[in-house]
C-alpha cells in the first residue's frame, strides 16, 4: 500500500512500507485519456477473435501527472516529537502527570513524514523504547545515571566489557531502578548474545566513551582539548580508551586556535534542508576541511550520492597552507 503523508504546512510525500518519495506535478504535452476497460495492442493480439472497431468512452483527460523521486526520509521531526517529553525516571514528578506530548506508533506514522520501516529504524537509532504504550526517550541526565549504574556495577564484579551477563545485571540493579530500563540501557549501549542459556551484552566501548565526552562538553562553551582529553580519560570506566574519532557528529575540534579547543556541536541539532545546513556551519566556521565537515553532512547524501558532491553543489573550494578547505558559496548574514 501506498500513503501521502504531512500537515497542511508541509510539502506532501508519497510512501511504501520501506521508502519515502518527493511529490511533484509534471506537464506533458501528450494528453492523457482515461479509457474504462481499455485494451493494450498486446491484450488485443491475445484475443482470438478478428479485431473490429471498438467505440471507447473517455471518461476523463489530464495534462499532468505526479512524478515520484526517492528522497530522505524527514525524520527530524521524529527526535523534535519525542524531545518535547523525554522520560526522567519513575520516580520523577513531571512523569506522574499525563501529557500531551507522548506518542504512539499510529501518531508518528500520522505526522511524520517517512515510511513505517524508516521510523522504526530512527527510533532505534534514538535508543527510543515504548513506556505503557507511548515512544519515549530518556533524558541525558537519566540515561548517564542508568550507565553509570550498568558500569559501576562491572567494575565492582570484574567483568569483562565484552560478557556482562543480564540476569546478575538485573538482580543486582532490580533495587534501583526498572528492570525494563537497565535491560535497555544495555540494549542501547550493547550487542546481546547468547552463551549456553545464558543471555550477556558485549559493551560498545565507542558509545560509552562518546556519551561521556558529551556529559563533560555539555556544560563548557569551550574546553582546552589537551585537557579535555586528560578530563575524559580519566571519567571514562577503566578499561575504556578514549579516541578523538569516537566524537565525529558530536565535537568540533579548532585546531587553529592556540592552544587548540573543542566543543561541543550535535549533527542532530542542525537544519535538516541541505541549503540551510551548510548555511548553518559555514556561519559556525569560515572554512572547513573535508574532513572536519563530512560528520555534519553525510547524512544528507541521496542515493549514491557522495559528500563530494554534496560538496561541490554547495560549496567552494580552495587551498589554505597546502591542505583543500571548503567555503560558502553565497555570502553569510
Amino acid at each position: 500500500s501506498l500513503v501521502i503523508r504531512g500537515e497542511k504546512d508541509e510539502q506532501a510525500v508519497l510512501c511504501s512500507k520501506d521508502k519515502t518519495y518527493e511529490m511533484k506535478i509534471a506537464d506533458t504535452s501528450n494528453m492523457l485519456l482515461c479509457v474504462p476497460g481499455c485494451k493494450t495492442p498486446e491484450q488485443l493480439k491475445a484475443d482470438e477473435e478478428p479485431c473490429d472497431i471498438i467505440h471507447a468512452q473517455i471518461a476523463g483527460f489530464s495534462n499532468n501527472y505526479w512524478e515520484l523521486r526517492r528522497c530522505r526520509p524527514k525524520l527530524k521531526k521524529l527526535r523534535k516529537l519525542l524531545m518535547e517529553d523525554p522520560y526522567e525516571g519513575p520516580d520523577s514528578a513531571k512523569d506522574q502527570a499525563s501529557s500531551p506530548s507522548r506518542y504512539t506508533t499510529e501518531d508518528l506514522l500520522n505526522v511524520v513524514q517517512a515510511s513505517e520501516d524508516e521510523i522504526m529504524h530512527q527510533l532505534q537509532v534514538l535508543d527510543a523504547c515504548q513506556i505503557e504504550g507511548y515512544w519515549r526517550v530518556l533524558s541525558f541526565d537519566y540515561e548517564v545515571k542508568l550507565l553509570n549504574h550498568v558500569t559501576q556495577l562491572i567494575d565492582s564484579e570484574s567483568w569483562s566489557f565484552s560478557k556482562v551477563p543480564l540476569n546478575i545485571c538485573l538482580q543486582e540493579l532490580g533495587p534501583l531502578e526498572p528492570t525494563e530500563m537497565i535491560e535497555h540501557i544495555l540494549l542501547s549501549y550493547g550487542r546481546k548474545y547468547t552463551d549456553g542459556e545464558e543471555v550477556y551484552f558485549e559493551m560498545n566501548e565507542d558509545k560509552i566513551c562518546r556519551t561521556t565526552a558529551q556529559m563533560l562538553l555539555q556544560n563548557a562553551v569551550k574546553f582546552n582539548l589537551a585537557d579535555f582529553q586528560e578530563v575524559w580519560q580519566q571519567s571514562v570506566p577503566e578499561g575504556l580508551t578514549t579516541r578523538l574519532d569516537q566524537l565525529k557528529g558530536l565535537a568540533l575540534v579548532d585546531k587553529s586556535s592556540r592552544p587548540e579547543t573543542i566543543c561541543l556541536l550535535k549533527v542532530e541539532d542542525l537544519p535538516e534542508d541541505n541549503q540551510e545546513r551548510f548555511n548553518s556551519l559555514f556561519s559556525i566556521r569560515q572554512k572547513w576541511t573535508e574532513e572536519d565537515i563530512t560528520p555534519y553532512i553525510q547524512d544528507l547524501c541521496a542515493e549514491k550520492q557522495t559528500v563530494g558532491a554534496l560538496l561541490t553543489k554547495y560549496a567552494r573550494s580552495s587551498t589554505l597552507n597546502g591542505v583543500k578547505v571548503y567555503n560558502s558559496r553565497r555570502p553569510i548574514s
